[in-house]
């Protein structure tokens, strides 16, 4: 049989995938990481048992995260990364040329230094001249920010642990006053099938914060469900209203200008947490 790898994603349900070694294995002072080579999946980051990234589907979620918000603001050249420490969204967001810097804020300095060791092609742009990196709190990294930033992208692990305090209406409210005027931001919310009441709740306290508030989603496998939400709060532009000349080409494997605009139409189950 070998040996399998499962993160137990409710009390009744999980997904398993086969692993062919443990590359490293670590209690950092924030969570219990693991490198794992899996057969089907590529390198694989796990954090407290639970599935960051892998090589084989990574581009799916660092696309979506970067993509959106930034062909939906119209010039972003300073931007702001909470999370993310495997370096997956700094690696996108540089891919747009009017970008003039990337600020990457992770708690933990260990999944910056192994995702560099194990997962090269997703770490690689850490180390371009546009990018600083900064081993903080993000939490707190907002709270001392002011109309510093054109996008606030925040790649968080799932609610628990360090994480916990990034799915709070204060600190939606400090990301409003960390953007600039015609800020927008983008949190990973979960999955709308074991994870709803959280969606309603982060859709409700970005709503009283931000004019414009839209969920929108995407298929990732290897994240509970394979269907994953994501919430922007923007203060002025819609990302339903973006023009068509704003949509260059980059090179991506998942996100399109076609796509930009169908992922905002949720099936009716996730569209209903959006209602009051």
């Amino acid at each position: 049989m070998g040996t399998w790898f499962t993160e137990k994603q409710t009390e009744n349900f999980g997904i398993t995938a086969k692993v062919n070694r443990s590359l490293h294995k670590e209690k950092t002072d924030f969570q219990e990481l693991e490198m794992l080579e899996t057969e089907e999946w590529g390198n694989m980051l796990v954090l407290d048992d639970m599935v960051m990234t892998t090589e084989k589907d990574e581009f799916v979620y660092h696309e979506m995260v970067a993509h959106v918000p930034l062909f939906t603001h119209p010039n972003p050249k300073q931007v702001l990364v909470v999370g993310g420490g495997d370096g997956g969204v700094i690696r996108e967001v540089l891919k747009h040329p009017g970008v003039e810097k990337a600020t990457l804020v992770e708690i933990d300095g260990k999944v910056i230094e192994y995702s560099k060791q194990y997962l090269p092609s997703i770490a690689g742009a850490l180390e371009d001249e546009r990018v600083e990196v900064k081993v903080d709190d993000g939490f707190m990294h907002i709270a001392k920010s002011e109309r510093a930033y054109d996008v606030i992208m925040v790649d968080s692990t799932e609610p628990v642990g360090p994480a916990v305090n990034l799915f709070s209406k204060g600190f939606y409210e400090g990301i409003s006053k960390a953007l600039k005027e015609d800020g927008i931001f983008v949190a990973q919310t979960d999955n709308p099938w074991f994870k709803a009441d959280l969606i309603k709740q982060v859709y409700q306290d970005v709503k009283e914060t931000f004019p414009i508030t839209k969920v929108y989603t995407a298929n990732i496998p290897t994240y509970p469900s394979g269907l994953w939400t994501f919430t922007m709060g923007s203060k002025i532009y819609d990302p339903l209203q973006v023009p068509d000349e704003r949509f260059v080409e980059i090179d991506t494997k998942y996100y399109t200008k076609e796509l930009h605009k169908a992922c905002f139409a949720l099936p009716k189950f996730v569209k209903d947490l959006t209602e009051e």
